[in-house]
């Protein structure tokens, strides 16, 4: 049996997420181990409950051994934290997906990523902006990351299409259950040598509250930053933002798109007015910490 199939089986365990894992992985040192161990040394592991252990103990080896090869059939790979291929941006925060399945590829290239998110009922204002600035970026060798969605992340993805660029789509749900139903059609186009179609979460899993407000920590996790266009107060998208800040990433906001930008300029958002885009300024602030260690490096 692959290795593949231990992590797999590891990241599904229901109540196991990722920093449950990782004191799994600390104390055992590999999935493969973790299933070796007694009852009595899964209940030591903190977050380990009795019927956490009592799942590891019982896991279906088959199942799980079938489903990844059924995946792989379907085009559809298994990336683990060991793999080179993980996200090197997406491996540095502190609950990293430990598997993810994806749709299409990541490059190296992608770690010059921005994130834009919005609302799902943007005005035309919106709209406009929100592609003009995937577009852009997209032309000045960006990969944009959202969330699929309705709306905002909608238009991210298409305004990234629209440069000739690579686009991420991160799920909400699982990798076989494409939600909305009407951008499956996009999710096909964005995996078909344009990007990648990605999820965490089970392959059949539908999107639920937690998972997509899961989502959101990957979402900003996969980028040097997070541009919102369009929010209200409470929304998703003040959400990724909130997840960036804690990630140490840059958080952009349009000036007058709703109560949630105005609140992340009033915390200290990069703001920028949306008949103004200055893409000098934005690349600079989203590349700063790579710039400034060019410029240490000739001191």
């Amino acid at each position: 049996m692959s290795d593949k199939t231990y992590w797999v089986a590891l990241a599904l365990t229901v109540g196991i997420g990722p920093r449950t894992f990782a004191n799994l992985m600390d104390t055992f040192g590999s999935p493969r181990d973790v299933f070796s161990a007694s009852h009595e040394d899964l209940r030591a592991v903190p977050r380990v409950t009795d019927e956490i252990a009592i799942q590891i103990r019982s896991t279906d080896f088959d199942r799980i051994d079938n489903e990844v090869y059924s995946l792989g059939e379907d085009g559809i790979a298994v990336l683990t934290l060991d793999d080179d291929a993980y996200p090197a941006l997406l491996k540095q925060i502190g609950d990293a997906p430990p598997v993810l399945f994806i749709r299409g590829a990541f490059e190296d290239a992608d770690v010059r990523a921005v994130a834009i998110v919005g609302t799902r009922e943007p005005t035309e204002r919106g709209i406009r902006l929100g592609r003009t600035l995937a577009r852009g970026l997209s032309e000045r060798g960006f990969t944009i990351v959202s969330g699929l969605a309705r709306g905002m992340d909608t238009t991210a993805h298409r305004g990234a299409l629209d440069g000739n660029g690579r686009t991420i789509a991160v799920l909400g749900s699982g990798i076989r259950n494409i939600h909305p139903r009407e951008n499956i059609s996009l999710a096909d186009e964005v995996a078909n040598g344009h990007g990648a179609v990605i999820s965490e979460f089970h392959p059949t899993a539908p999107p639920t509250g937690p998972n997509l407000m899961a989502r959101d920590r990957v979402t900003s996790g996969l980028a040097r930053g997070v541009i919102v266009v369009e929010a209200a107060r409470a929304s998703g998208s003040l959400d990724t933002a909130k997840r960036a800040r804690k990630q140490k990433r840059r958080v952009f906001a349009v000036r007058d798109g709703g109560a949630g930008t105005d609140e992340l300029i009033d915390t200290g958002a990069f703001s920028f007015d949306a008949d103004a885009i200055d893409f000098d300024v934005i690349v600079r602030e989203l590349l700063r910490e790579e710039i400034d260690s060019t410029q240490l490096s000739l001191l």
